[in-house]
């Protein structure tokens, strides 16, 4: 039935839910499971704020990256101890919802499973939900748990 499910995780209640069903899933279609964790980029007025921190030269960029890679990880983990065998985890910046349907086109995916709210659920509520904008992005279905 499908062959490739992208499952977004951003660590999140919302995103744990949605990975427990999509290895549920990937085990029952023995289908490929690919976590995706997205990160987003900071701003230009994040970069300038970096600049004027001398004790902490850390660039927010990778930070953001090195979370996003544990978050993945830890979500890839969890898939396994779900049953999951085919499984793959993915880093990648840039807006998520844009970037998850990006993403799934690229893997050929025949499914895409997300939480109802993750971790931006506060921009959500003005802007729209990421849920919601990858379920009008995405030309394969969408589950959203």
């Amino acid at each position: 039935m499908f062959k490739n499910i992208v499952v977004a995780s951003d660590g999140s209640e919302g995103s744990r839910k949605a990975l427990k069903l999509a290895a549920g899933l990937q085990v029952t279609c023995k289908s490929e499971l690919l976590i995706l964790t997205v990160f987003r980029h900071h701003s230009l007025l994040e970069a300038s704020m970096s600049m004027v921190r001398p004790d902490d030269p850390e660039i927010l960029d990778d930070v953001m990256r090195d979370h996003a890679k544990q978050v993945a990880e830890e979500a890839k983990e969890m898939a396994v101890a779900d049953g999951a065998q085919k499984v793959r985890a993915f880093v990648k910046g840039g807006q998520p919802a844009r970037t998850i349907v990006k993403f799934a086109e690229d893997h050929h995916a025949d499914l895409i499973v997300l939480g109802s709210r993750g971790i931006g659920d506060r921009e959500g509520f003005l802007l729209g939900s990421v849920s919601h904008k990858v379920t009008s992005l995405a030309d394969c279905p969408v589950l959203v748990v």
